[in-house]
């Protein structure tokens, strides 16, 4: 096989709310930490135990703005992506590296009408569930 695949789909919480930061010309990137689960039986003690994974998760431009706008702290959400891991220096000069989930797609999966208490019919009828291409970056392409 010639070709290569990096490619994340995961399905999880949020840990926090999605921390904005923007940049001159009106580019912004949004970055936020998503829980994902794991659960079994021990088989020796027959005891439930849950594995939690933590994931660094970065959207960019337009696609923040609407995360920022719309997703809280213990939302549920779908998220593609591909992995990415930027070299960075800490405050001593010591190389450090993090691995990010550059986000390409995203949808919501907490209806925030059924979380909220007292909505009304007409508005538990509108779903905010949304779905948002983002259009990737163009680095290290050769093409």
């Amino acid at each position: 096989m010639s070709g290569t695949l990096n490619k994340v789909m995961l399905i999880g919480h949020l840990g926090d709310e999605v921390k904005m930061h923007y940049f001159d010309g009106g580019n912004c990137v949004g970055r936020f930490p998503l829980a994902t689960n794991e659960t079994y039986t021990n088989k020796q003690t027959n005891e439930r135990v849950t594995n939690t994974e933590w994931h660094n998760i970065v959207v960019r431009n337009k696609a923040a703005e609407i995360c920022e706008k719309y997703l809280s702290k213990g939302d549920k959400v779908y998220i593609e992506g591909r992995l990415k891991t930027r070299k960075w220096q800490d405050d001593k000069g010591n190389d450090r590296y993090s691995t990010e989930i550059q986000c390409t797609d995203f949808t919501f999966l907490t209806n925030k009408n059924e979380a909220s208490a007292g909505q009304s019919n007409a508005n538990q009828q509108t779903s905010n569930t949304t779905s948002q291409p983002i259009a990737e970056d163009n680095d290290d392409l050769p093409f």
